[in-house]
């Protein structure tokens, strides 16, 4: 066979493969561009009230999309209560204990017998976080956080890095609070099961307090807690569906502890007196 012969048949097979090549590598963006994804869904059952579906965004809130994943097929949030609720505003939920305090540990989130307490950074505008844009209208799912400005103007960055466990579902819009609260998700199905629960009966509304109203107390003078249902409606059980996909643990950081703030803020002021 002559030389040229061969030339050509090589650069014919050359030419074949990167076209097969071309070929694979086509198929495969496109799969990639028009295959979307499913996002987590995410069952929230609530005893004597109904379901409610949410769907979860871990495109604009990644690992606070894993810390709810893990904390809610773990089992941690069944049983726990819906413990705060505003008419206009949202319903709170995710609280370890029933007054509204306490949120997971280590070893809820990890299945240990570690009690350390964690927090996780704040994905969210305010936070430097520019992937986030939801925004807090009706139905979105974003966590709960501290205000630490109460104590201190300066701990901005603490109140937005204070999310654990606690998470709230919009009842309605609320532009004033964009971007300074990490939105993941937005309920699909179930904004009937919100209504009923936002109106439940209530000790007081913290809207009808003036100042210097007196806190009302229960029959053993402890301060009632506002907005906080008389009944607490139940979370029976929250999982979360991921269609197969491992969005892994979390990354966690270590919550920040206002009650040494106080005393070493105190002991600036006071200690050498």
């Amino acid at each position: 066979m002559k030389k040229d012969t061969i030339s050509k048949i090589i650069l014919i097979a050359i030419i074949a493969i990167v076209a097969v090549l071309i070929i694979v590598i086509g198929i495969g963006i496109c799969k990639e561009l028009f295959t979307s994804k499913e996002n987590p869904i995410a069952t929230i059952e609530v005893e004597n009230f109904g379901t409610i579906k949410v769907e979860l965004y871990p495109d604009k809130a990644p690992n606070t999309v894993s810390n709810f994943i893990t904390l809610a097929n773990r089992g941690y949030y069944n049983g726990l209560t819906f413990h705060r609720v505003v008419p206009g505003f949202m319903i709170q939920g995710g609280a370890k204990n029933a007054d509204g305090t306490g949120s997971a540990t280590l070893g809820d989130l990890k299945g240990t017998s570690d009690t350390t307490d964690y927090a996780i950074e704040g994905e969210m505008i305010a936070n430097g976080y520019s992937k986030n844009t939801l925004k807090m209208q009706r139905g979105v799912i974003a966590m709960s956080r501290a205000d630490y400005t109460s104590i201190s103007s300066s701990l901005t960055t603490e109140s937005y890095n204070s999310a654990g466990s606690q998470f709230f579902i919009m009842h309605e819009d609320m532009s004033s609070i964009d971007g300074v609260y990490t939105g993941f998700g937005r309920v699909i199905e179930g904004m009937d099961v919100v209504d009923k629960i936002v109106n439940v009966p209530v000790t007081y509304r913290s809207d009808d307090m003036q100042a210097g109203d007196t806190v009302p107390t229960d029959e053993n003078g402890k301060e009632l807690t506002a907005d906080m249902p008389l009944e607490k409606p139940v979370i029976k059980s929250i999982t979360v569906d991921t269609h197969g996909v491992d969005y892994g643990e979390p990354k966690t950081i270590e919550p920040f502890n206002y009650y040494n703030f106080l005393m070493q803020y105190y002991n600036s002021l006071y200690g050498n007196q």
